[in-house]
């Protein structure tokens, strides 16, 4: 019984090389991307195998689902002719240049490897001692939300620098509208809702299971990615201000308590014990809310400015 354990985990590492090695080699862009998602999904095994629950959510729904959204939609508007481009001695000199980067990045991370004491502790007993006084009791959000909050703040700024970035270059591409076919419509109506009822689910479990913000707000995006692909688009009405505020609803939050906390006398993010749950429920609906809504309008490509509701 023990050999197959070993056994599956041995074809899993495997399948993880070759997949990788595929989809840096082939020149197909289109099936590079298919191969990635594939790499996530089997990536999300990987988090499950080494009891990484929490991990393998965010990967399933961000580094296979909706990455992968992304880059199918940043393929579909390139240039043919760039996307195809085969230019020998260039294509022959960026695989070189991407040999030589993997074979730096290899050697530094084995340097760090063998690097490490034989005997490290690390941060989990301490992280168990202090989890009482966290507000959750869920080891991973009380690292994420409470012990480094200050992390996961500026991760939330980095997102919404992304997409500051991509309504920089103007607004949304032109396209030909077309029905989404039966198919599609109904697999939206009756996955959004669920995936609604999911979204809520994993935000309150966050507090003692694996969920929690970004879990929750992947959910969400993937539900808003799924509505736009069903030709579904936002009211001209709400896409101003309205939509701005939402999305910088998460980040605002975490300011907000870190602000009150320093004027009160504490440090940064350092929440009093007996209001920490309710502090970081607040500061997690919030940033579901705007990470899933900054995912969806990354996957639309540009600023909304005008629109019909289907």
């Amino acid at each position: 019984m023990t050999l197959l354990p070993l056994a599956f985990d041995g074809v899993l590492g495997l399948a993880l090389l070759w997949l990788a090695w595929r989809l840096l080699a082939t020149p197909d862009l289109f099936r590079a991307i298919v191969l990635f998602i594939a790499f996530g999904l089997l990536m999300a095994l990987v988090w499950v195998r080494l009891n990484a629950p929490d991990v393998a959510l965010a990967e399933a729904a961000i580094g296979a689902g909706l990455t992968g959204a992304l880059l199918l939609a940043a393929l579909a508007r390139l240039d043919k002719s760039s996307r195809n481009s085969s230019g020998g001695k260039n294509q022959m000199q960026f695989r070189l240049l991407l040999v030589v980067l993997l074979c730096t990045l290899a050697t530094g991370l084995g340097y760090a490897v063998l690097s490490l004491p034989s005997s490290a502790p690390g941060l989990s007993e301490l992280v168990a001692q202090n989890l009482e006084t966290s507000g959750v009791s869920n080891p991973v959000t009380a690292v994420l939300l409470n012990f480094r909050a200050y992390d996961t703040l500026l991760e939330l700024g980095v997102l919404l620098l992304a997409l500051l970035g991509v309504w920089s270059l103007g607004g949304i591409p032109e396209s030909h509208d077309s029905s989404p076919g039966p198919v599609l419509d109904l697999l939206s109506r009756l996955l959004v809702p669920l995936l609604i009822l999911v979204v809520g689910y994993l935000l309150w479990a966050g507090a003692h299971a694996p969920g929690g913000a970004f879990q929750a707000g992947s959910v969400l995006g993937a539900a808003g990615v799924l509505l736009l692909l069903a030709g579904w688009r936002l009211d001209a009405r709400f896409a101003g201000l309205s939509l701005r505020i939402t999305l910088a609803a998460g980040l605002g939050m975490f300011v907000v308590v870190a602000v009150a906390l320093i004027f009160v006398g504490r440090y940064l993010l350092e929440y009093p014990v007996p209001f920490a749950g309710t502090l970081i429920l607040l500061i997690e609906a919030a940033a579901t809310l705007s990470i899933g809504i900054t995912l969806a309008a990354l996957f639309l490509g540009g600023r909304p400015e005008t629109g019909v509701r289907r």
